[in-house]
């Protein structure tokens, strides 16, 4: 399954975007990573099979288990791309919100939105290694 993160603004040189190659390169599941401007362009469209989760206050809290057997139930039904978006400052649109399949909070505090999507590839690369049964998850 294709994990694929759709974020609005450029993350440039930063350490932050050193955050995300790191754990873009560590990924053994396919990743696609999209930069949008912070207004403007489209969320590219959805294939068929695929599943499209908003990073949103709003959203569920959930523990690094329950991500990870999501993520490993959508592999195993045949999902064929998760989508991850993060929208701009002012977040996403009541209709986005309501055609996602999953709102996702990164707790209940607020992260800037280049840290917002480094901790997102933590935890794509936390979730994909306890779906392989890898002992990352317990050393990190």
């Amino acid at each position: 399954m294709l994990l694929h993160v759709i974020a609005r603004g450029k993350i440039a040189r930063s350490p932050e975007a050193d955050l995300v190659a790191r754990y873009e390169k560590r990924l053994t599941w396919p990743i696609r990573l999209t930069e949008l401007p912070e207004t403007g362009g489209r969320v590219p469209d959805a294939p068929a099979q695929s599943r499209t989760v908003l990073l949103d206050e709003r959203g569920k809290t959930l523990s690094s288990e329950e991500f990870a057997a999501i993520l490993g139930r959508w592999r195993d039904d045949g999902v064929r791309e998760a989508r991850f978006v993060l929208g701009a400052a002012d977040g996403h649109s009541e209709a986005e919100r309501s055609a996602a399949d999953l709102l996702l909070a990164m707790g209940a505090m607020t992260w800037p939105h280049l840290l917002a999507r480094a901790m997102l590839m933590e935890q794509l690369y936390r979730a994909t290694t306890i779906v392989a049964g890898h002992p990352y998850h317990r050393s990190g």
